[in-house]
């Protein structure tokens, strides 16, 4: 029996197209103004141009190319700068959206629209048919607050034609040898002519697809050379296409310049709680959590101010970022107002607790990352967190490190083991002791005599075991009862140097 050959799939691509996209990236943060007329000018003043609009504005008789004089005109009219910066934002942000149906896309985008196209030959076990997927991937732009087309095809041009015609067919899907009637009746400009040839082609009467299909090809070719054959197929769907993929890296960011520089904290939050639901939503489809945010703020005058604020445990609550957002940004308030802001989110794995059935239940941690917040807020940033023992025997030797919820924690390990806590006096106490040979016997503490039952030292304290010093401080664990029969354990210290005894902490 002969070995079967194995068959590559048939080409299939869907390709993505977003018109206007300078518009709908600086619209997609700002629900409260799709329903108003919306332009968008490029250049340099006082020659600007409108290279993107909205609907609405279109509606109104807007041009591309009208300046900001013609456009003035229109008093109803919502007037904003191009961002390259928020465009890069949320075509990456497409490019991640399309990387989730398949590793192989290639970007094909324009000055003022996003295109991509993706190859889902042999994704029909994943999404199902091809219908279903559309469905899947049209549904996922619009939560991004986009609009946009989605076509299907064999033919990698026939997708990309049909996607940026706006009259096309309602059907999504091309079935393979029906390209070059879904393309008929289709306008030349979804071609990409250039100047020439369009002028060229209108010459002649030739304003579709169709009719360029139905030319002479050798009549064609000895006018206008060998693009009029490369045209000619790609009016009839026949012109194959090298793919050519790009790689779109996992980044977690959002982007929104404001209208005019704001100096409140409350009404910079609105626009930070609408970039929040972005973030969560595209974390979500990867089925990770937020474990960190670095807020990003360009300020009136160029200056940059940023701050970085990491949970104790990943989540994906908004309410609970913002709070700890806002908490921050209160404690740390930027020293100008803000023109820009920017939200950079790191991804983390969320962290699951198995408690014991006996075990009392943890506090959340998204109430233990508020409780810290507001410390924070109260006593300052570097005097909360969890105390860290430095490798030295110097008294008050510690250092206060940012508190971290540690993962797979066993809570009944420590229900099970008895710990016992010492209370640093500060100051230390001194006292009197009666010395038994060199082990003390008796001492005197607050009035009261104390005879040691057990004493354990001494150690050396007050010294460094990397360094050639004199330690000074002689320590001694000791268990004393006082003759009313109460019972004390404390540590005290011997000063060397002063020949002062003082008790520096009580055990509980």
């Amino acid at each position: 029996m002969g070995r079967q050959a194995l068959k590559r799939p048939a080409e299939l691509y869907a390709c993505v197209y977003v018109r206007e996209f300078s518009a709908q990236a600086l619209l997609r943060l700002r629900p409260e103004l799709k329903e108003r007329a919306c332009v968008v000018m490029a250049g340099e003043a006082p020659f600007e141009e409108v290279c993107s609009l909205n609907t609405k504005g279109k509606l109104l008789g807007i041009q591309r190319g009208m300046g900001r004089v013609d456009v003035g005109g229109f008093p109803q009219v919502k007037v904003f700068s191009r961002s390259l910066k928020t465009e890069s934002t949320a075509k990456q942000m497409l490019l991640e959206c399309a990387g989730t149906y398949s590793p192989r896309i290639e970007d094909c985008s324009g000055d003022t629209y996003f295109l991509c196209a993706i190859d889902i030959a042999g994704t029909e076990s994943l999404f199902g048919s091809p219908e279903a997927l559309t469905r899947r991937l049209l549904q996922h732009i619009q939560s991004l607050g986009l609009s946009g087309q989605v076509r299907v095809s064999h033919n990698f041009h026939t997708a990309v034609c049909l996607a940026k015609s706006s009259s096309g067919h309602s059907r999504v899907v091309v079935n393979s040898g029906e390209e070059a009637a879904f393309l008929s009746p289709l306008p030349l400009d979804v071609l990409g002519l250039t100047d020439e040839h369009a002028e060229i082609f209108a010459l002649w009467g030739i304003h579709t697809l169709g009719m360029l299909a139905a030319l002479p090809e050798k009549e064609l070719i000895a006018r206008i050379g060998q693009d009029g054959r490369r045209l000619q197929q790609l009016a009839r769907g026949e012109w194959p296409h090298l793919f050519q993929p790009v790689d779109s890296p996992f980044r977690l960011e959002e982007r929104q310049e404001l209208e005019f520089p704001f100096d409140s904290l409350d009404s910079l939050m609105f626009g930070v709680a609408a970039m929040l639901d972005q973030l969560i939503l595209r974390v979500k489809a990867r089925l990770v959590a937020i474990s960190a945010v670095t807020v990003v703020l360009e300020l009136d005058g160029g200056e940059t101010y940023t701050r970085r604020i990491r949970a104790a445990q990943p989540g994906n609550d908004k309410q609970f970022w913002i709070r700890i957002l806002h908490l921050d940004l209160q404690s740390h308030p930027p020293p100008r107002a803000v023109v820009t802001v920017a939200l950079q989110a790191e991804p983390g794995n969320t962290s699951t607790i198995q408690l014991g059935i006996f075990s009392p239940p943890l506090p959340e941690a998204a109430r233990l990352d508020v409780t810290l917040a507001q410390l924070q807020a109260l006593l300052g940033e570097d005097n909360v967190g969890h105390v860290a023992l430095q490798d030295s025997r110097t008294p008050e030797s510690f250092r206060v490190e940012p508190f971290r919820a540690p993962s797979g924690f066993d809570t009944s390990a420590v229900l099970q083991k008895e710990r016992t806590a010492a209370r640093r006096l500060r100051p230390p106490e001194v006292t009197s002791v009666h010395l038994d040979q060199t082990r003390p016997d008796e001492f005197t503490f607050r009035e009261q005599r104390f005879a040691v039952e057990s004493a354990y030292g001494p150690w050396m304290a007050r010294g460094e075991w990397w360094n050639e010093m004199f330690w000074d401080m002689e320590q001694w664990d000791v268990i004393a009862r006082a003759p009313n029969d109460s019972m004390l354990c404390c540590c005290i210290a011997h000063n060397l140097l002063r020949n002062e005894w003082q008790v520096i902490a009580l055990y509980d």
